[in-house]
């Protein structure tokens, strides 16, 4: 099985400075970034590094995905959002799991033995959103297999016969939630495992809580009618 490791970035130039020097490039059939329009000097950072760049021509969190799968010729993507909160070093866990026959594989920061940005607060708003969206969808359309609690992580692989198995949307931003409702009604084979996120250290989300959730529960309905 090839594996390429997927960069999707749009103005992360100082994420990218923490993560590329760390990544194990020789590890992976194809290293290649998508962006969606970076105008930080992301582009060029990654270019100098070596990392092809590929602009996505339609915009948006779904059709990057999309993009990455048509562009490239691997039999299964890890997509990885180098923010600087994941450690590069864990994009390495993922070929096991897919020489050994999964379909999807999910980087969790709610299992066992991972570390979530929020751990050290009180509130932890964004996690207990996670959570109940993990359960919500659970409850609706699993029906056997493994459990998915961090449907919302960016950090995951999937093979490329699973991808377009998902029929997925082109448009909007459900595209993490999508495989793991899509999975359930596929009975894709899937895990997760943990790992260790830190807070981030420069930019902000691209996914304001609030419009996300509407958009993201809007998507759930959807599903609801689709087979």
């Amino acid at each position: 099985m090839t594996i390429g490791l997927c960069l999707l970035v749009y103005n992360e130039l100082e994420g990218c400075k923490q993560a590329l020097p760390l990544i194990r490039f020789d590890q992976f059939d194809e290293v290649f970034a998508v962006d969606g329009g970076s105008t930080d000097g992301t582009i060029e950072y990654l270019k100098s590094m070596g990392v092809e760049v590929r602009v996505q021509p339609k915009k948006g969190y779904n059709a990057a995905y999309i993009f990455a799968f048509e562009s490239s010729g691997s039999d299964a993507l890890i997509f990885f959002h180098p923010k600087g909160t994941i450690h590069p070093d864990q994009t390495l866990d993922f070929r096991s799991y897919f020489n050994t026959g999964f379909d999807l594989v999910i980087a969790s920061r709610i299992i066992k033995g991972s570390q979530n940005e929020e751990d050290h607060q009180f509130f932890k708003f964004r996690k207990w959103f996670v959570v109940f969206l993990g359960l919500v969808a659970g409850v609706i359309w699993r029906r056997e297999g493994v459990f998915i609690w961090d449907v919302l992580h960016g950090f995951r692989g999937i093979t490329r016969k699973a991808f377009l198995e998902i029929e997925p949307i082109d448009h909007g931003l459900s595209m993490d939630l999508e495989m793991v409702v899509r999975s359930y009604k596929k009975n894709f084979k899937r895990v997760e495992f943990p790992v260790q996120e830190s807070s981030r250290q420069s930019g902000e989300t691209h996914f304001k809580p609030f419009p996300t959730a509407i958009r993201l529960f809007r998507y759930m309905l959807f599903e609801l009618g689709r087979k």
